[in-house]
C-alpha cells in the first residue's frame, strides 16, 4: 500500500514536471515574441511549478525511507515541510513579478501593443492546466497527499491567472491600451502571492500537531464507549504524519483487573479505532485505575474540554 502510494506520487510529480515544463517554455517564448509582459509573467509562474514538482519528487523519495534512531517516527513529516517550502517558492515568483511589473508601469517608457499570438497561447495554457489540475487533485485526494493537493491548487489558481491574462489581453486589443497588459500582470503577481500565503497557512496546523478535522475526537469517544470495561477516555492526542494518524490516549479500567485483563481491553480499543477511523497507523493507550485523578495532566483532549 505504501509503495503504491509512493509510485503514484512519483508519477504525479513527473507528469507535473513535463506538462508544466512544456507550457512554461511555450508561454515565455511566445510572451517575448508577442511583447506581452502578462504572458511572460504567466510563464514564469508556470516555470516555478516545475521547480515545485522537482521538490515533490525528491520528497517522495525521502518519505519512503524507514524509521531510524534519528527519526523514530519516520520521514513522513518531510511531506509537510516540503509543502511549506513550495509556498515560499510560489511567493518568491509572485514577488519578483510584482517588482518587475511595478517598475515597468512607472518607468514612463513607450509601450507597444502585444501580438495577437499572446491570446492563442493563453487559451492553450488554460486548457492544458485544466487537465493537469484535475488529474493532480484526483491523485492527491486518493493518497491524502498535502504536497500533490497543494500543487493541484496552485495549478487551479494558474487557470484563473491565465484567464485574467486572457481578459487583460482582450481588453488591451479592444481598447488599444497596452498599459492594461502590465496592469493585468500586476494583478497576476498579487494572486500568486495570495496563493503562496494560503498554502503556507494550511501547513501550520500539521507542523504544530493540530487537527483540522476535530470530529475525529468525537469518533474516538464513541468507539471507546462501545468497549466493555473501558471508561473515561481522556488526554487524547491525535497527530498526522502525511496520510496517516497516530493516536495517544488514556483510559480507565476497574482497578481490580489483572494486567492481562486491562491489556485485552486496551487491545480491543485499539482494534476498534483502527477499524472505524480513517488511516490510523498506531494507537498508544495508557491504562489507569478507574477514578484516577492526575491534576498535572495538561495536554490532550477529554470530553470536558473538547469544543
Amino acid at each position: 500500500m505504501k509503495s503504491e502510494r509512493n509510485r503514484e506520487l512519483k508519477r504525479a510529480s513527473w507528469i507535473g514536471i513535463i506538462g508544466n515544463g512544456l507550457l512554461a517554455v511555450i508561454k515565455i517564448v511566445i510572451g517575448f515574441i508577442s511583447g506581452s509582459l502578462a504572458v511572460i509573467g504567466d510563464g514564469i509562474d508556470t516555470l516555478s511549478d516545475v521547480l515545485t514538482y522537482f521538490i515533490t519528487l525528491f520528497t517522495t523519495r525521502l518519505i519512503s525511507k524507514p524509521p531510524d534512531s534519528k527519526y523514530p517516527y519516520g520521514y513522513r513529516k518531510a511531506e509537510t515541510i516540503s509543502t511549506k517550502v513550495l509556498s515560499f517558492i510560489i511567493f518568491f515568483a509572485g514577488a519578483q513579478l510584482l517588482i518587475s511589473t511595478g517598475t515597468r508601469l512607472f518607468s514612463g517608457e513607450q509601450r507597444e501593443m502585444p501580438s495577437i499570438i499572446a491570446i492563442y497561447v493563453t487559451i492553450i495554457s488554460i486548457i492544458g492546466k485544466g487537465f493537469l489540475a484535475a488529474w493532480q487533485f484526483k491523485i492527491g485526494k486518493r493518497n491524502d497527499s498535502s504536497m500533490i493537493i497543494a500543487n493541484a491548487k496552485n495549478m487551479r489558481n494558474d487557470i484563473l491567472i491565465s484567464s485574467s491574462v486572457l481578459i487583460g489581453l482582450i481588453f488591451t486589443f479592444v481598447l488599444k491600451m497596452p498599459v492594461l497588459d502590465i496592469i493585468t500582470a500586476m494583478f497576476v503577481s498579487l494572486w500568486i502571492i495570495k496563493v503562496a500565503f494560503n498554502i503556507f497557512q494550511e501547513t501550520n496546523m500539521e507542523l504544530m500537531d493540530g487537527m483540522k478535522d476535530t470530529d475525529m475526537y468525537f469518533k474516538v469517544f464513541k468507539e471507546v464507549d462501545k468497549v466493555k470495561g473501558a471508561h473515561n477516555p481522556h488526554r487524547i492526542r491525535i497527530r498526522k504524519l502525511a496520510d496517516v494518524h497516530l493516536i495517544a490516549m488514556d483510559i480507565e479500567v476497574d482497578g481490580s483487573y489483572t494486567v492481562s485483563q486491562a491489556h485485552d481491553i486496551a487491545m480491543e480499543v485499539e482494534a476498534r479505532l483502527k477499524e472505524n477511523l480513517p488511516n490510523v497507523y498506531d494507537v498508544l493507550i495508557h491504562v489507569e485505575p478507574y477514578g484516577n485523578i492526575e491534576k498535572n495532566e495538561v495536554y490532550g483532549i477529554s470530553k470536558a474540554n473538547i469544543n
